[in-house]
Order: structure tokens, then sequence, then C-alpha cells
């Protein structure tokens, strides 16, 4: 029960822009679950959701990795000693790594999972990943940079 919960929390936060627990507690009552308010919060911990910006000075919850794997200790450390910056043209991000540090960068964004990322190219110091669209791009901005702020 408690994992089918979890995969209803992860599809819920993916498809809406859940702000409170509150709404997330009402969109899993009206998937079915009984939950209360406690265990809401419980599962938030427990999955490990994160608030992104969403603009506007609003914030929503969002799952920064899609499996039952973290997201290591080892893949954080060298995204962010790694990372120089990240810009987008149009569904193409290109992230700018310190010199030799491409290659290790990527496979930490790699390990992070995102579906909406397609594939991604490693030079020297610059990354360039195919995104699904211009919306997950900006997704995908919001993701690395909420783990850059860890």
């Amino acid at each position: 029960m408690k994992k089918s919960r979890h995969q209803k929390i992860k599809e819920l936060v993916e498809r809406y822009e859940i702000e409170t627990q509150e709404e997330l507690a009402d969109r899993l009552r009206e998937a079915g679950c009984q939950v209360t308010q406690a265990t809401v919060s419980r599962d938030i911990r427990e999955l490990k959701l994160s608030k992104i910006p969403t603009g506007e000075g609003r914030q929503r919850y969002t799952v920064l990795v899609h499996s039952d794997h973290y997201l290591s200790d080892k893949y954080i450390r060298v995204l962010k000693d790694g990372f120089v910056s990240m810009d987008m043209a149009q569904n193409i991000l290109v992230v700018k790594t310190v010199s030799g540090m491409a290659m290790a960068v990527a496979a930490a964004i790699d390990a992070m999972k995102l579906k909406e990322i397609v594939g991604s190219i490693a030079g020297d110091d610059t990354i360039m990943m195919a995104v699904r669209t211009v919306e997950d791009t900006e997704t995908v901005m919001e993701k690395i940079r909420s783990v850059l702020e860890e």
C-alpha cells in the first residue's frame, strides 16, 4: 500500500504543480488513497521530494530522481565541483564545466535519470543535451539548480 501510494505521489507531482502538503493530500484522496496530513508529510520526507521555483514567487514539489536509487554523494560532489554554468537554446541545454570535467558532470546528470533528457554529448568543458521540449529544458535546469543548491 505504501509503495503504491509513493508511486502515485511521484505521478502526481510530475503531472501537476503541487505547492503544498494539503494540495498533495487532496490529490491523493481524489485518486482513492486514504491519507492524513502526517502520512503525506512522512511520504514527502521518505521520497526526498524537493521544492523548485515555478515563477511569480511560487514553488512546487518535484522528484529529483525517478528511481528508487537516489543521487549518490559522489555524483553530487562531481556536479558541484565541475559545474560552471548552463544556458538553453530552445530544447538544447548547454552546460559549461571546468576544463576536463564535462564527461564526469554529464555522468552525474545522467545519474539523475531525468526523463526529459533524450541524450547528451560531452566534450572537454561543454555538454550538449537534447531535451524533449523547451518547457522540459527549463524543468531540467531547475532540477540541476536544486541539486547544486543542496
